[in-house]
């Protein structure tokens, strides 16, 4: 469709959708006429606007002269007119010592450079964390409080990783440590799968020396990881009150009203994410044709990272309004997942 264009009608349309991003409202003939570099008239405006109206790129929110562009005619922009920024040295270290802070789990490192994505981009960050599948070293059990207890594992390559869960009223602390020693003795060298399989199975044939307690406390433990990683992994997003930053218009917070929705839809935002991971680079989902918003007038940057074998095993990236800043953030998400990859090992 971009060949479709002839140079005037390019410069239009590269005006209206900056300004648009810029604004968030719908922008005039008269507004463009000032912001051209070439010397049009409103009226020649006006008929070039028509025209980009007709081929589905701009539309009319309202009765009012100005238009905003449709999805599609964004996703033009994007593939065929935007010019992407480049970080600048500062972004980059900034970037780099805010992912690789010491002594932070995965899950505490994916969470901060969700935390940072949405802080440099005014939108939600989130990110699809890789499931646990390395082989694990050591499960313990902690007691917290009356009906509460810390479960700590840890992976052969260091990884460790916390989940509270809820346990029996005044369990005694022996129960903790028998399934403690209980899974250790078996679980070593296995990933979490096949841990779970493994004792599912000692169960079921009743092949397990654990009383009722104990037992219990092993299926609430290895089910509380199965909740959050399964064979997707696991999704945290972060920053969603920033997108109520810059609300222009009540039509803007119903949008955003349905983005929290969208956002809410963990299962379908996994399998999004998910799909992500079987390509290539940056990839980007403008408005309805993510299926996901197709009523909330938002977009979604997003990009796979990659473990030191090269392998893909997660996604990180940021949603907000369509009008978010694409060429300032495309390039923010594609070095932090970078980074992510280098840091993983």
């Amino acid at each position: 469709m971009i060949s479709e264009l002839n140079q005037r009608s390019r410069e239009v349309f590269r005006e209206i959708v900056e300004a648009y991003v810029q604004t968030g409202e719908p922008v005039g003939s008269r507004t463009l006429s000032r912001r051209l570099s070439t010397s049009l008239s409103p009226a020649t405006i006006r008929n070039v606007m028509a025209d980009l109206e007709d081929l589905g790129l701009l539309m009319a929110p309202h009765t009012s002269a100005g238009r905003v562009p449709t999805d599609a005619g964004l996703r033009l922009f994007v593939n065929g007119i935007l010019e992407i920024g480049a970080l600048s040295e500062k972004e980059r270290l900034d970037i780099e010592a805010r992912c690789a802070a010491g002594g932070r789990s995965m899950p505490e490192m994916l969470e901060e450079a969700t935390n940072l994505l949405s802080g440099l981009s005014s939108c939600a960050g989130l990110v699809l964390a890789p499931k646990t599948d390395r082989p694990l070293k050591h499960i313990e059990f902690i007691n917290l409080s009356p009906g509460r207890a810390l479960v700590v594992l840890v992976t052969e390559d260091g990884l460790v990783e916390n989940r509270v869960v809820e346990v029996a009223v005044g369990l005694p602390p022996s129960a903790l440590q028998m399934a403690s020693n209980y899974l250790n003795a078996r679980v070593v060298g296995c990933t979490l799968a096949e841990a779970r399989a493994f004792i599912q199975k000692e169960m079921e044939e009743q092949k397990s020396q654990l009383d009722t307690l104990t037992a219990k406390v092993v299926e609430t433990g290895l089910a509380t990881w199965a909740g959050t990683c399964d064979s997707q992994g696991y999704l945290i997003v972060r920053g969603q009150a920033r997108l109520l930053e810059d609300v222009t218009a009540l039509s803007d917070l119903e949008r955003i009203r349905n983005l929290f929705e969208a956002l809410e839809t963990r299962e379908q935002m996994m399998r999004m994410l998910d799909a992500t991971g079987k390509a290539e680079g940056v990839q980007i989902f403008i408005g309805a044709e993510s299926g996901l918003f197709s009523h909330a007038g938002c977009s979604m940057i997003v990009s796979p990272y990659m473990n030191t074998k090269e392998q893909i095993v997660g996604a990180i990236g940021v949603i907000g309004p369509t009008r978010i800043n694409y060429a300032r953030i495309i390039p923010m998400v594609d070095y932090t997942a970078k980074v992510i990859g280098r840091l993983m090992g």
